[in-house]
């Protein structure tokens, strides 16, 4: 019996070291989360240059500007305790905090300010890395602790983007953040295996509330074995899975429901032929069954939209273009033989492949696009592909991908449409669309520059510049044994404020 009773003990030993190996676990470190997510950072490790919304969801840990968002939508200060305005609206004086260390233990200092601003801005000898910020004449150093920022015009949402992954405010010294990153979040980077992991760890001399949890990976996961490694507990939690995930994954975890904040649609590019046609896309959104999309792919969960805005942002948001395109084959059908196709034509439908819902989406939209004689094939590429070749290099006919707000401004969203964008990776151009936009650049007035804005929604729905889908709700299973998950207005995931439940 004796014997029996060892033999028992050693296997359950055997098992549970075992078991703490597949989790990724040392043994006893309780102190660690395990988050799911999607894709490697295959763009950059520098805020700066930083592209995909999955890279600036996990860079928000370990970076910060100057002032940064909190879950309800305000800027609040960062590594800027404040900031003034001047009288004409011209310049902006920022008031660093005192204190505040980079993660290789060095103080920021103005010097740091004004190098990450003008690098940001391209003006060190570098390309513009963010649009709004060549509106920047000059960043002036006036004291140890201030800096002013002068506008070439009057820009009311410039905070805005101060406060963006994209503005991050990194070390001068740093010349390799493209695989060491620095910065002054909660978090730092400790390392990084490429389709494997990222290893972060919490900053003990962080100037805010420091992170509960001091060891943090985020594991790249495949979408067939998200739910495999979150049951068998190798990953404690992970956004954005269905609804039909959900169902598979039973007890043991809390499900956290919002919206993703991002605009899913058929984006079409519209240099290619026959896309350069108004009538063939607009026949597109006529073939296309949204709440379709949404019961067979999505459960029947979903906000289904009609333009370049999600309901969030709700000021500039306008529910009456939901429908601007009720499903008519026959008129979908009128509008191809007039552009010329009386009898559809071929197109692909490039697809992140790691990206299960948007795949879900296009599989459905082959079958609605074919009922007016479009036939689309599905071409599933890796995630860096997709960056280089759809979204960098132009190179694609059709892409079914959710694109995000990179700050809180409805610029973030339609900004990209401008004609000479670098980012308008749709190729889309309207004069018309052009003037509204350079207007709402330079209008102060509120009102007025939200008028603007819901101009050129109007423009992209009416020029039926993507077929417009949803904003996708947002699934977030975690671990019943950790609590404090917040949803943002952006695609960040804010790891700092989980905590381990007493």
């Amino acid at each position: 019996m004796r014997k029996r009773l060892l033999l028992i003990l050693t296997v359950l030993l055997t098992l549970t070291i075992a078991l703490g190996g597949c989790s990724g676990r040392k043994a006893g470190d309780s102190s660690k989360i395990v988050v799911g997510i999607p894709q490697d950072l295959e763009d950059s490790l520098d805020p700066h240059k930083a592209t995909a919304a999955g890279t600036r969801e996990v860079l928000f840990n370990v970076y910060e500007g100057l002032l940064k968002p909190d879950e309800n939508g305000d800027l609040i200060p960062a590594v800027a305790k404040e900031y003034e305005v001047s009288d004409d609206g011209f310049t902006y004086k920022f008031i660093l905090r005192e204190g505040v260390k980079f993660h290789d233990g060095t103080p920021v200092t103005a010097e740091d300010v004004k190098y990450s601003l003008e690098k940001s801005a391209g003006m060190t000898g570098e390309e513009t890395l963010i649009a709004a910020f060549s509106n920047i004449k000059e960043v002036n150093i006036v004291s140890d602790s201030e800096v002013d920022v002068v506008l070439k015009e009057n820009d009311v949402d410039f905070p805005a983007y101060a406060a963006s992954v994209n503005a991050s405010i990194i070390p001068k010294a740093n010349t390799a953040s493209d695989t060491n990153p620095i910065g002054t979040g909660p978090y730092k980077y400790v390392s990084r295996s490429p389709q494997e992991n990222i290893i972060m760890e919490s900053f003990d001399d962080y100037w805010g509330e420091k992170a509960s949890i001091k060891n943090l990976e985020f594991k790249i996961e495949s979408g067939d074995s998200m739910i495999m490694d979150l049951k068998g507990g190798s990953i404690d939690m992970c956004a954005r899975i269905s609804a039909t995930q959900i169902a598979q994954l039973g007890d043991g975890f809390d499900i956290h429901e919002g919206s993703m904040n991002l605009v899913q649609a058929l984006y079409l590019n519209n240099k290619v032929k026959p896309f350069d046609d108004v009538r063939v896309r607009q026949a597109m959104c006529y073939a296309t069954d949204t709440q379709e999309i949404l019961d067979l792919a999505f459960e029947g969960y979903g906000s289904p939209i009609g333009s370049q805005m999600f309901p969030s942002f709700g000021k500039y948001y306008m529910p009456e273009l939901e429908n601007k395109y009720p499903v008519d084959v026959e008129k979908a059908k009128k509008l191809l033989a007039d552009a010329g196709y009386p009898d559809g034509f071929d197109m692909t439908i490039t697809v992140p492949s790691n990206y299960i819902p948007h795949v879900d989406t296009a599989q459905v939209l082959v079958e609605q696009l074919k009922k007016v004689g479009i036939k689309a094939t599905i071409d599933q590429v890796e995630w860096n592909t997709w960056l280089s070749d759809v979204y960098t290099g132009r190179k694609f006919e059709s892409t079914v991908i959710g694109v995000d707000a990179s700050s809180l401004t409805a610029d973030a969203l339609l900004g990209r449409f401008y004609s000479s964008a670098d980012n308008n990776f749709t190729n889309y151009s309207n004069p018309e669309y052009d003037k509204l936009y350079e207007e709402s650049r330079k209008t102060l007035d509120d009102d007025k520059r939200t008028e603007l804005y819901k101009q050129m929604e109007t423009l992209l729905a009416e020029d039926a510049a993507n077929v417009y889908i949803q904003d996708m709700a947002e699934f977030v299973p975690m671990n019943k044994k950790f609590e404090g998950y917040t949803f943002y207005p952006l695609y960040v995931q804010d790891i700092a404020k989980i905590k381990i439940k007493e």
